[in-house]
């Protein structure tokens, strides 16, 4: 059973660590101030909603669901994610891996390169301690596969590793750059004993950026070079026997991958996986953006709801128009944006649900390692020492890293749960 062992940050000094489940039993609210500030919390109503929709969406597009564990690396996370009929997880390092593993998944994808001797042989102990896990990763050069022989060639025993073939964008991140390429290492994998090539993989994000009319050019464009590859190695017989695994992943247009995974013609079955992975969190801003235009795209009127926000006090109120608050880079993600102020409760507020929305002229402008600058207009509303002040977020990942724990919340307040993270 998980356990908080020791005092992470926010949870009370006063308090006993013990059991996680046990959390519930102890009676604190949100706005009670029983925990220390600031707090990042999961509101369970809305973290329940996102499991539930993005499991539908791929069942109702006949696509397998991988979603991708290092947003959260939350053991009680992954359960929830398996247990809401994911056909497995995604990871992007062995030791990730390792963490899901523990906590039950049996089917996976390292959707990164992996070629160092520590890291595949942690790999191969890890499927031989467990015969019922099957991982694949992703190779996309000869030096890659030629560090993976090297390695295999010198084992005494040795198991070939599942694989898939990376295709990627020129300018960004990892993958074959051409389907000449891609046809040269495909062959090779085929003729290699140290591995077998199950499918063909791509990241389909960097090809996105927010914008109705480019983003479905961009993104079929590379689906359309996936399945040419794809095509070409079923027709050469490179693919190893069984379903041939084709992947993309990524929670801003996961939608306009599904020609790629729905992909019919192929001699041999096709397990069509998708591996979003800040759905089940979501955002207020940057994925939140994203999500607009994929409802606009499938003719949805709701979907992901923000499962994830940062609370804080207002501690000083220095000047007129300035306002610090309790939490900074060490708390809340700034990589693709600045926090963004969602709703504000005075001292005498709690109630949860009694928390009003700030005035539009709030806004934060900056973060040092603690602090949060917080504007606003001095003839409006003002923020008082004292406040609790909840913030959005722009992208999950780089809030989750910051945390070991974080309580659920109901929507009235009352702290029901709590899960941890294993970064």
């Amino acid at each position: 059973m998980s356990q908080i062992a020791h005092h992470p940050k926010s949870f009370p000094l006063s308090a006993t660590p013990g059991p996680l489940p046990d959390i519930a039993q102890r009676g604190w609210r949100l706005l009670d101030d029983d925990l220390a500030y600031p707090l990042a919390v999961l509101r369970r109503s809305a973290l329940m909603h996102n499991l539930r929709w993005m499991q539908d969406f791929a069942d109702r597009k006949g696509v397998r669901f991988a979603p991708h564990g290092k947003t959260t690396m939350s053991p009680e996370l992954f359960a929830l994610q398996i247990s809401a009929g994911a056909w497995g997880l995604t990871f992007a390092t062995v030791f990730q891996l390792s963490v899901g593993v523990v906590a039950g998944v049996r089917r996976a994808i390292i959707a990164n390169q992996v070629l160092g001797a520590a890291d595949l042989a942690g790999l191969q102990h890890l499927l031989r301690q467990h015969p019922d896990l099957r991982v694949w990763f992703l190779v996309d050069s000869l030096a890659q596969l030629r560090l993976i022989e090297q390695w295999a060639a010198a084992q005494t025993r040795f198991e070939p590793f599942d694989v898939l073939l990376e295709m990627g964008i020129a300018g960004q991140r990892t993958g074959c750059r051409s389907l000449d390429e891609a046809l040269v290492l495909a062959q090779a994998l085929a003729a290699s004993p140290a591995v077998r090539l199950g499918g063909v993989e791509c990241y389909e994000g960097h090809a996105a950026v927010c914008d109705p009319a480019l983003d479905p050019v961009q993104v079929s464009d590379l689906v359309r070079r996936v399945l040419d590859v794809a095509r070409a190695c079923d027709a050469n017989g490179w693919f190893a026997p069984g379903e041939i695994v084709l992947s993309a992943g990524g929670s801003a247009v996961f939608d306009l991958v599904l020609p790629l995974l729905q992909a019919q013609g192929l001699s041999q079955p096709v397990c069509g996986v998708l591996r979003s992975g800040c759905y089940l969190a979501h955002d207020h801003e940057h994925y939140h953006h994203y999500l607009r235009l994929v409802e606009q795209r499938e003719g949805l009127l709701d979907s992901l709801l923000p499962a994830l926000e940062v609370w804080a006090m207002v501690q000083s109120v220095p000047e007129p128009g300035l306002a610090l608050l309790s939490c900074g880079k060490r708390d809340i993600s700034y990589d693709l944006a600045l926090p963004t102020v969602q709703w504000h409760a005075p001292p005498h507020v709690r109630r949860l649900q009694d928390a009003r929305s700030p005035p539009p002229d709030w806004r934060i402008t900056a973060l040092n390692d603690q602090h949060a600058y917080l504007r606003f207009d001095p003839a409006s509303r003002v923020p008082a020492v004292g406040d609790r002040v909840a913030l959005g977020l722009s992208h999950p990942c780089t809030t989750f890293d910051k945390w070991r724990w974080m309580p659920l919340v109901e929507d009235d307040g009352a702290v029901s749960g709590a899960i941890h993270t294993c970064f």
